[in-house]
């Protein structure tokens, strides 16, 4: 995929960007696990949830946060990240203005960040959230949640338990107007060793359901 650089509040973004042939097609950006925990845009969860988007027409844009890669800037605890996220979503906009939607994942850390983006951009339809760090992280926010979306976690996850997530989840699931799914991987930890295909084949069945099984697209050269 072609190498992109746009610039952030601290300097370059180093990411790599799917361009869709279609016209106005949707814009996803996936978010990467924590930059002091070796968390990169080339994490191999990030890698399929890019490409399982692609895969469905959308242009996808996944970039290294701010002191990661080649990315300026250094960590910031958060703060400095969700402007990274916001600045990433303004440059996919602004490569498609005409996009019609646009939807957000994050693994772990990229989660976090990734839900609080989408409490700040009411264009973002849908979600996909992968080992939210519940325990770890503060997710108040999400009162109420404004789209609908997939949490996704594995039930050996010892970062982030299971047990720690199940009732941010329960509370978000009785609100109306949105749908929230819950998958669980069994026999998975926190970064889904040796589970990452059926990870991704619950993130195929919800958005295939989220979009109307659209067709697949072939996407050459998946050794980025």
């Amino acid at each position: 995929m072609p190498e992109v650089i746009f610039t952030g509040p601290a300097g370059r973004l180093e990411g790599r960007f799917h361009q869709s042939a279609t016209r106005g097609a949707p814009i996803a950006i996936v978010l990467h696990p924590h930059p002091q925990f070796g968390g990169t845009m080339n994490n191999q969860i990030v890698y399929h949830l890019y490409y399982a988007f692609a895969e469905r027409g959308f242009s996808v844009l996944r970039f290294n946060f701010r002191g990661v890669g080649r990315s300026q800037g250094n960590f910031d605890h958060g703060s400095g990240e969700l402007s990274d996220a916001a600045a990433a979503l303004d440059w996919a906009q602004a490569v498609n203005p005409e996009a019609r939607a646009c939807w957000i994942a994050g693994v772990s850390f990229g989660s976090w960040i990734g839900m609080q983006l989408l409490m700040r951009r009411p264009e973002i339809e849908g979600f996909v959230s992968v080992a939210p760090p519940a325990n770890r992280f503060d997710f108040s926010f999400l009162a109420p949640c404004p789209s609908s979306g997939l949490f996704i976690h594995g039930d050996q996850d010892r970062v982030a338990p299971l047990k720690e997530v199940t009732g941010l989840i329960e509370k978000l699931k009785t609100q109306k107007g949105i749908m929230i799914e819950h998958a669980v991987v069994e026999g998975a930890n926190h970064f889904f060793e040796n589970k990452v295909e059926p990870l991704i084949a619950h993130v195929d069945a919800y958005l295939d359901r989220r979009l109307g099984n659209p067709p697949r697209i072939a996407i050459p050269a998946r050794g980025d």
